[in-house]
C-alpha cells in the first residue's frame, strides 16, 4: 500500500501497487511480512503533520514476519527466523549521542516507513542489527503492537521515573497506553487514567485502573508522575498541575499541538518536570520484550486485510476500533 501523496486518511491516500521485490543489501535481512501493526505515526505521516521525507512511500513501521532473504555479512539472525521490525532502523554510532549511550538522538538516524519503505507490503528489508527476535508467548498479530506502541510507551515510562508504589496518571487511553498500564500494574504503581472516551474508560478499569475518568478535576488527589499520550498540547498545563511535588510528565507522541501558555506557579514550580519522548533505543526493546513476557500482557488487536489500510488509518484516527489495527499481509 504506496502513499502517492499526502492527505486526510479519509480521502484513501494509500494505494495497492505491484511492485519489484525488494533484495536484502549487505548485513541486511529480508522479511515476508506476515503483520503489521497500525500507528498513530503512520497517519502523522499519511496526512503530512511530519515532514515528508519521501514520495511515494510504503509506510509502516510495527513489522513481522519470518526471514526469507539475508545478505552477504550477516551473521546473527538466518533463514525462517520470525523478527519484528521497528521505527529506528539506522544510527551512525559515532555522533555525540550515540557515544553517549544516546542513540535514540542520533544525529544521523534513519526510521522504517519514513525514510525507507516500510511493512504495508508483502516483503521488507532491516539492517540486521535492527531486527528484533520476538517473545514466543505472542502470536505474530499480537506482538506486532509492541513494536511501537509498546516501545515508545515503555520509553515515556522509563522518562516518568514513577517512584516504587507510585501514583501514575496516563492520559490518552490507545494502543500504547494499553500496554504501558499493564507493565505499570506488573511493577505495583497505582495508576490512574483520563480519557474522554466511555469505551476507554471502561477498559481501562477492566485493565485494572484504580480510577479513570473524562475530568483531570475529577482525579481523587495528585499523582506521582504522568504520560501524555493523547497528540494535544492542551492538555500539557492540566497534566502538569495534577502532578504532586517533584512529579515528572513525559510525552509519549513523535507529534503534539500547539502547547497553551503555561504559569509558572501552578504547573512547574516545586520542581515539576515536563519531558519529551524520542524514538526509542535497542535497549529499551530487549528490555520491553523481557517485560512484557514477563508479565504476560494482553494485547487487544483487530485485524484487517492489506488492501484495506486506509480504513484501519481512518479507524484508529477516529477511535472506532477494538485494540489496535493490524494488517494482515501474510500467513506463515
Amino acid at each position: 500500500m504506496v502513499l502517492m501523496q499526502r492527505k486526510p486518511v479519509s480521502e484513501s491516500p494509500l494505494v495497492l501497487r505491484d511492485l519489484a521485490e525488494p533484495q536484502a543489501a549487505a548485513d541486511e535481512v529480508r522479511v515476508k511480512v506476515s503483520a503489521c501493526a497500525v500507528c498513530r505515526t503512520d497517519i502523522h505521516i499519511v496526512e503530512g503533520d511530519l515532514a515528508p521525507h519521501r514520495t511515494p512511500m510504503i509506510p509502516g513501521h510495527q513489522v513481522v514476519g519470518r526471514i526469507d532473504q539475508v545478505g552477504e555479512g550477516v551473521t546473527r539472525l538466518h533463514v525462517g527466523q520470525r523478527i519484528g521490525i521497528a521505527w529506528l532502523r539506522h544510527v551512525d554510532g559515532s555522533c555525540p549521542f550515540c557515544r553517549r549511550g544516546r542513540e535514540n538522538l542520533c544525529l544521523g538516524s534513519r526510521y522504517t516507513g519514513y525514510d525507507v519503505d516500510g511493512g504495508y507490503a508483502e516483503y521488507a528489508v532491516a539492517p540486521e542489527d535492527f531486527a528484533y527476535e520476538l517473545p514466543d508467548i505472542f502470536d505474530d498479530e499480537r506482538v506486532s503492537p509492541l513494536l511501537c506502541g509498546g516501545l515508545i510507551g515503555y520509553r515515556a515510562l522509563e522518562r516518568a521515573e514513577v517512584p516504587e508504589k507510585g501514583r501514575l496518571l496516563l492520559v490518552g487511553f490507545g494502543s500504547s497506553a494499553r500496554i504501558v498500564i499493564q507493565i505499570a500494574l506488573h511493577r505495583g504503581y497505582e495508576v490512574h487514567v483520563v480519557t474522554r472516551s466511555e469505551n476507554h474508560i471502561r477498559q481501562a478499569k477492566k485493565l485494572g485502573a484504580a480510577w479513570a475518568g473524562a475530568d483531570f478535576r475529577d482525579l481523587p488527589g495528585k499523582v506521582d508522575s504522568a504520560i501524555l499520550f493523547a497528540p494535544s498540547g492542551k492538555l500539557v498545563p492540566p497534566t502538569l498541575e495534577a502532578l504532586d511535588r517533584g512529579g515528572i510528565c513525559s510525552i509519549a507522541g513523535i507529534h503534539l499541538s500547539d502547547v497553551p501558555a503555561i504559569n509558572y506557579d501552578r504547573h512547574l514550580y516545586q520542581e515539576r518536570q515536563l519531558r519529551s519522548v524520542t524514538s526509542n533505543t535497542r535497549d529499551d526493546a530487549r528490555a520491553l520484550f523481557a517485560e512484557a513476557s514477563a508479565a504476560g500482557i494482553r494485547l487487544r488487536t483487530t485485524a484487517y486485510p492489506l488492501q484495506d489500510a486506509n480504513r484501519a488509518l481512518t479507524d484508529m484516527k477516529h477511535s472506532n476500533v477494538d485494540g489496535t489495527p493490524v494488517l494482515i499481509v501474510a500467513e506463515n
